[in-house]
């Protein structure tokens, strides 16, 4: 199902017919929770992981809806929006991860929060490029405005410092959310260790610190 929403807005060529695809997902989605799941081999393995797992419904729709909004083929209009969009979109399918992993606890949450942030915003960065080539750009106007930068210098495909700039605060924000999920790893670390800041497990980088946290999620430890 996430592959098919992704999909739908770079493979049509009038909002309508993605507006269409939207609505199929959500009455489908609405059938499944009545166990009246559509015809469509996605939406039965969907039903069959719904009932498997006991999946929130509410993080299907959030996902649905704002791919929809998403349709809209603009801009954001400044880092919250970008960020809104990942919370309902990357994060919610984090959400959902956990659930099927047994895992239903508030900090695991809190680290899908982030990391799902901070995977959206790196993915809008890295599909700049390609969008550029098709004369659309949607990074956040507010910080692009700051530096003085237009969405043509992004189609033209300039480097000038101005334009780094505009990329560099847009990955800062990413990193500081990843940075969030370290200091609260950090925490759990220490009190692993009665609090001494001394021990030598504090003192390593934690260059795999997603995978650890998809781990110990695995494990429901948190």
């Amino acid at each position: 199902m996430w592959n098919w929403l992704r999909q739908i807005k770079d493979s049509i060529t009038q909002k309508t017919t993605g507006l269409m695809r939207m609505q199929f997902w959500r009455e489908a989605v609405e059938d499944i929770y009545r166990d009246n799941p559509p015809r469509q081999p996605v939406a039965t393995e969907l039903w069959r992981a719904v009932k498997r797992h006991n999946l929130t419904k509410m993080w299907f729709m959030k996902i649905i809806d704002e791919r929809e909004k998403n349709l809209d083929d603009r801009a954001y209009r400044n880092i919250p929006e970008l960020e809104t969009y990942a919370e309902n979109t990357q994060s919610a399918l984090l959400y959902l991860t956990l659930e099927m992993l047994g895992v239903r606890d508030i900090h695991a949450d809190h680290a899908a929060s982030h990391i799902g942030k901070a995977q959206g915003i790196v993915t809008c960065l890295r599909a700049t490029p390609y969008h550029s080539t098709r004369q659309k750009v949607f990074l956040p106007m507010d910080i692009c405005m700051l530096h003085g930068v237009s969405q043509e210098d992004f189609i033209r495909g300039k480097q000038e410092k101005n334009v780094r700039d505009v990329i560099y605060d847009i990955a800062s924000q990413a990193h500081m959310h990843l940075e969030h999920v370290a200091l609260d790893d950090y925490l759990y670390s220490i009190r692993k260790v009665d609090f001494n800041i001394f021990h030598p497990s504090l003192q390593k980088k934690r260059a795999l610190l997603p995978l650890h946290l998809y781990i110990r999620s695995w494990k429901n430890t948190y």
